[in-house]
């Protein structure tokens, strides 16, 4: 069952009201909290991919019908975390063409999964347990953040059926948040212990570019980018920065978002920076502008814990809510 609520944004100043509505959508097989991290809207198709964590389930959110398909048969396991003991399971996912690349922490797997069947395929274990999955398509290659040994796994996806580690990219911290750059072959993380964002060249494999992300004690997290304007959003845990990748990482502008922040999402089509923040209980969307000036267009309350959206081609923002094991959806104004 879905809940459907209206609410207006609360604008900043001189904007006009912003009519929304906020569908709550429950996860199938959820009690309780769920673990929900990395999400991912495929654009072309309107779903949205939600790893289930301690559900041991990916589950595929068809935006336009609210309906949700589990995909299940992903290992789950109790493990000891910053946070306690907890139980672990898929977390990450990457989407390629026609395949999806799931993580699970539990069991330091990468599994292919057949998007258009809804069916996994293969699975091949790493060294450590991941965090972030991207997909490079340009050489067909899975990266993975893997921070407890301070590293990005490479991973062979030429074919999906076939999965293959096939490098490791030592770094120098633990990284946090990536984005790809397909056009010029770049690959952006973060340093979540060194307050840094790295520029990685995805042929090379090395590190071409070292920038302060001026996130202070707490870490730079997410990170989105526009590729036609060559900026990199930098969300650190209550705020966003905008980077000119074409200037060597210089700061254009900064702004608050509330505090909690981690995954943000970015529609380049229309500009637009969508930023959860979780301790704040707030979803801002954030108009960027002419040499990356940031203007707010509003925001909306979710609820605490939300720290994590994605956003589908037509406006759409999916905000994990993993204490009430669903996710919200806000929809656009039309």
């Amino acid at each position: 069952m879905t809940t459907l609520l209206f609410l207006h944004f609360l604008l900043a100043a001189n904007s006009q009201p912003l009519h929304v509505s906020m569908v709550e959508i429950p996860l199938p097989g959820a009690q309780g909290v769920v673990s929900l991290d990395y999400l991912a809207a495929e654009r072309a198709s309107g779903r949205v991919w939600i790893p289930a964590g301690n559900t041991g389930s990916v589950d595929v959110l068809d935006v336009g019908s609210r309906k949700v398909t589990r995909i299940e048969g992903f290992t789950t396991r109790a493990r000891e975390t910053r946070a306690g003991t907890r139980v672990l399971g898929p977390s990450a996912v990457a989407l390629g063409d026609g395949v999806a690349f799931i993580g699970n922490r539990a069991t330091a797997e990468i599994c292919s999964v057949d998007a258009r069947k809804m069916a996994k395929m293969a699975c091949v274990e790493l060294a450590v347990p991941g965090d972030g999955v991207a997909y490079v398509p340009a050489i067909k290659e899975v990266w993975v953040t893997t921070p407890r040994d301070e590293s990005v796994t490479v991973v062979d996806a030429s074919d999906p059926s076939h999965l293959k580690p096939s490098a490791r990219i030592a770094l120098l911290g633990k990284p946090e948040g990536y984005a790809v750059d397909s056009a010029r072959g770049l690959f952006f993380t973060n340093l979540e212990d060194k307050d840094k964002s790295l520029v990685i060249d995805v042929k090379t494999r090395k590190v071409k570019q070292t920038w302060a992300a001026r996130c202070g004690s707490d870490g730079p997290r997410g990170l989105a980018y526009d590729q036609t304007r060559q900026l990199l959003f930098v969300a650190c845990t209550d705020r966003v920065e905008v980077l000119d990748v074409g200037r060597d990482g210089a700061v254009l502008a900064q702004m608050e978002t509330g505090a909690g922040v981690d995954n943000i999402a970015y529609l380049e089509a229309e500009q637009n920076l969508y930023v959860a923040a979780g301790k704040a209980a707030r979803l801002t969307i954030v108009h960027v502008g002419e040499r990356g000036k940031l203007a707010a267009l509003g925001t909306a309350v979710t609820v605490e814990g939300a720290r994590v959206v994605v956003v589908t081609r037509d406006g759409t923002a999916v905000v994990a809510d993993p204490v009430h094991g669903r996710v919200l959806m806000f929809l656009p104004q039309h």
